[in-house]
């Protein structure tokens, strides 16, 4: 029962992710340069769409400069860790797989930092306009993401796959426009 359970809950979060990248409304530029801030942020961007639609569904975007946006987006990977933090540990209660339980474990200990320490760190360096500090968290959390990845290459499928993918393409949002404030 509780496997099915999470088994919905992960295809409900996958099914909201996707609904906010294609039925959120985005304000697009009318091919003169004059859309929005938001727009303009998220098209120096990887993931146009993935960008766009956090920033127009959080209310104080619109009236953020990049800064506050980069801060909105750190924040948005935090909620994302902390959820696949809370899920990495429900699938270890429920694991009976000793790998799979040792695979998870190093998981959650690669998630703990990025969760306590890690992003609080960099949106304080963001609030405090301390960009190149926020850039290196950033990467920092990007890289304890990639180490839970590489514990399930070869022969284990990931359950975290699509949560691990989500996460770096959020990073990599983050990263894109973090760099943006410290070239500007």
């Amino acid at each position: 029962m509780r496997r099915s359970s999470l088994s919905v809950s992960s295809f409900l979060l996958h099914i909201l992710l996707l609904s906010r990248i294609f039925f959120t409304p985005t304000h697009s530029s009318d091919g003169d340069g004059d859309g929005d801030l938001v727009d303009q942020i998220c098209r120096k961007t990887p993931f146009y769409d993935l960008c766009s639609s956090i920033l127009h569904s959080n209310p104080l975007a619109p009236k953020s400069d990049p800064k506050g946006m980069a801060l909105i987006m750190v924040n948005d990977i935090l909620a994302n860790a902390t959820d696949t933090l809370n899920y990495i540990e429900e699938l270890i209660k429920q694991t009976s797989d000793q790998q799979l339980e040792q695979q998870l474990a190093f998981c959650a200990e690669s998630y703990i930092p990025i969760v306590k320490y890690i992003l609080p760190q960099a949106a304080d360096a963001i609030s405090q306009g301390r960009f190149g500090f926020a850039s290196y968290s950033i990467f920092d959390a990007q890289k304890e993401v990639n180490a839970c990845d590489k514990k399930f290459s070869g022969s284990t499928q990931s359950p975290l796959g699509d949560r691990n993918d989500i996460m770096q393409k959020l990073v990599d949002v983050a990263a894109a426009i973090v760099k943006l404030l410290l070239n500007g």
